[in-house]
């Protein structure tokens, strides 16, 4: 089972017993979210730190501002000084990226569309579309298709054999298995083929196929047709109607990416009011100030380049809504640290005290 597998698996496996696709989705960002606690905690303290540490740096910077070389090695000193790793902060960013990755493409993949894109949560209508996918209309025998649109095979298929069937035979590289001959017109029939090598038998069962039942999908409509495929010499061959569909603006989504966009600003503006003290540079409050705004209008026309599905913003939404209860949770947790060190007498504080003669 490769990964994308895996995360439909355990996603599957959520939604049964939560009774919501939607739901799995926001559980599965509380358990990545919770097992990043830790990470977090530590993020918060090492930008404390670097609050704590900015007037030392800047005396370094002013100091050295002719020799770097030595600025730098002095300023390695003061990190080395304080046990302050600069890029402890981004450790929590990193690690959360290949999750937010590998959801992408799982649901976007076949596999997820085929088995819970057309899943319904709160106003979302599917947790497969995109901005722009049109809700194509599935087994129906006619493929809805745009120019420019592409098509996939699903992992499995059905092969027949001169007097065998066999079920959920794998496909290899689906998503690149699949070719178009000739132009994509749509209205007309689109000629499709994939090469026998894509899929998984015995070779002896290979020389025999004759034909094969295969889900073809439209990725950008996330469309599903089973298709059948005929045998050409070393090819799987069929021709499939086309009827033309038109890209519109599905606002469910684009309410989503509002939803996106306004939770991470106000998750930005959370973390800078909490790590905001008087030492605090002033460029660095107004870059802090200018990454807080541009950012989200950043990550919005991302977005549009590049569709993502609601199902995986549905994940940035509810991350960073706790990302905001973290960090309000954390730097409470961390002030009453700090406050208890400062009510709290050391050893060295009591050898040093002076002793007071009763009388």
């Amino acid at each position: 089972m490769d990964f994308i597998s895996a995360t439909i698996w355990f996603l599957g496996k959520l939604a049964n017993l939560v009774g919501s696709w939607g739901v799995a989705i926001i559980i599965l960002t509380i358990i990545v979210r919770g097992a990043l606690w830790h990470l977090n905690v530590q993020q918060q303290r090492s930008m404390k730190m670097m609050q704590k540490l900015q007037p030392k740096l800047k005396a370094i910077q002013d100091r050295y501002q002719n020799n770097p070389q030595m600025m730098q090695q002095k300023m390695m000193e003061l990190y080395k000084e304080h046990k302050f790793n600069p890029m402890g902060g981004c450790l929590p960013l990193l690690i959360q990226m290949p999750v937010f990755i590998l959801l992408y493409w799982a649901l976007i993949s076949p596999q997820f569309i085929q088995t819970a894109g057309n899943q319904q949560f709160l106003f979302i209508k599917s947790l497969a579309t995109t901005m722009r996918a049109t809700a194509g209309i599935s087994d129906n025998g006619v493929l809805g298709a745009a120019k420019g649109d592409k098509f996939i095979l699903s992992n499995t298929a059905t092969i027949y054999l001169p007097n065998e069937t066999i079920k959920n035979v794998k496909v290899t590289d689906p998503a690149q298995a699949l070719e178009i001959q000739g132009e994509l017109t749509p209205g007309k029939n689109v000629e499709l083929v994939f090469s026998l090598d894509h899929i998984k038998l015995k070779f002896s069962q290979l020389e025999q196929v004759e034909k094969a039942e295969v889900v073809v999908t439209n990725s950008n409509i996330r469309e599903n047709e089973t298709v059948t495929f005929v045998r050409k010499d070393g090819n799987m061959c069929a021709s499939v109607p086309t009827i033309p569909v038109n890209k519109s603006l599905n606002w469910d989504v684009v309410i989503l990416i509002a939803l996106y966009a306004l939770t991470m600003y106000l998750a930005q503006k959370v973390m800078m009011s909490m790590t905001k003290t008087e030492n605090t540079d002033p460029t660095q409050q107004a870059l802090q100030k200018s990454m807080g705004t541009f950012m989200p209008l950043m990550i919005i026309a991302t977005i549009v380049i590049i569709p993502i599905p609601a199902g995986v913003l549905l994940y940035l939404i509810t991350s960073n809504i706790i990302q905001i209860i973290q960090t309000v949770v954390i730097n409470k947790q961390i002030d009453d640290e700090e406050e208890k060190k400062k009510d709290t007498v050391t050893d060295t504080e009591l050898k040093n005290a002076k002793k007071v003669n009763e009388k």
